[in-house]
C-alpha cells in the first residue's frame, strides 16, 4: 500500500488535470445533458489530512456518477458508429462502464463492513476500462473525448485503490474480529 504522501500526490495530480485540461469538458462529455461530477479542492484537502472516512465513500460515488455519464456518451456514440469493428468496440466499453458502475456502487457501500474487498472490487474495475481502450485503438474509433473519460476514470480506480485499505488501518481491531 502507498504511504498517504502519494494518495496526495494521486489526488492532486487528478484535480489539476481537471481544472488545468485544455480538453473542454464538452470534449469529454459531447452533447450529453449529463454533468461530469468534479471534486472539490476541500474534498483533496480532507483526503490529504487524512480527513473524514465519508469523503473515501463520496470518491466511489464520484466514480459510479462519472461512470454512469460516460456511458451515456458511449451510448450517444454508438448511434452514429460507423464500421462494425468501430460498434463492436464501443460495445465492449459499454460493458466496461456498466462493470465499473456496478463495481464503484458496491465499494461505497462494502468500505465500512469489508475494506479488503472494496479494495479488490475497485483495482478489477481498472482492466476492464485498459481493455476499452485496446478495442477502440484496435478498432481505429477516433474518439479522444472518450479515451479522455477512459483517463478520468483510471484516476477514480487509482484513488478508490489507494484509499480503500486505509480503512483497516485506521481501525484494525474492528476488521480482524470479522476475520
Amino acid at each position: 500500500m502507498a504511504p498517504p504522501n502519494q494518495l496526495c500526490l494521486v489526488l492532486v495530480i487528478f484535480l489539476s488535470i481537471f481544472s488545468l485540461s485544455s480538453l473542454p469538458t464538452s470534449a469529454i462529455i459531447p452533447k450529453a445533458n449529463v454533468s461530469l461530477p468534479l471534486p472539490s479542492s476541500q474534498l483533496v484537502e480532507n483526503l490529504c489530512n487524512g480527513k473524514a472516512v465519508e469523503n473515501r465513500t463520496l470518491i466511489m460515488k464520484l466514480g459510479a456518477a462519472n461512470s454512469k455519464a460516460t456511458l451515456n456518451v458511449y451510448n450517444e456514440i454508438i448511434k452514429k458508429a460507423g464500421s462494425p469493428q468501430a460498434l463492436k468496440a464501443l460495445n465492449f466499453c459499454v460493458e466496461a462502464y456498466k462493470y465499473a458502475i456496478l463495481s464503484f456502487e458496491m465499494v461505497s457501500s462494502e468500505l465500512v463492513e469489508d475494506p479488503q474487498t472494496a479494495n479488490y472490487d475497485v483495482a478489477v474495475i481498472g482492466p476492464e476500462i485498459a481493455n476499452c481502450e485496446k478495442e477502440l485503438i484496435n478498432a481505429k474509433v477516433q474518439a479522444p473525448r472518450l479515451l479522455a473519460a477512459n483517463r478520468f476514470m483510471k484516476y477514480y480506480v487509482s484513488m478508490g485503490y489507494e484509499i480503500t485499505p486505509t480503512l483497516e488501518l485506521e481501525n484494525p481491531n474492528e476488521y480482524e474480529a470479522k476475520n
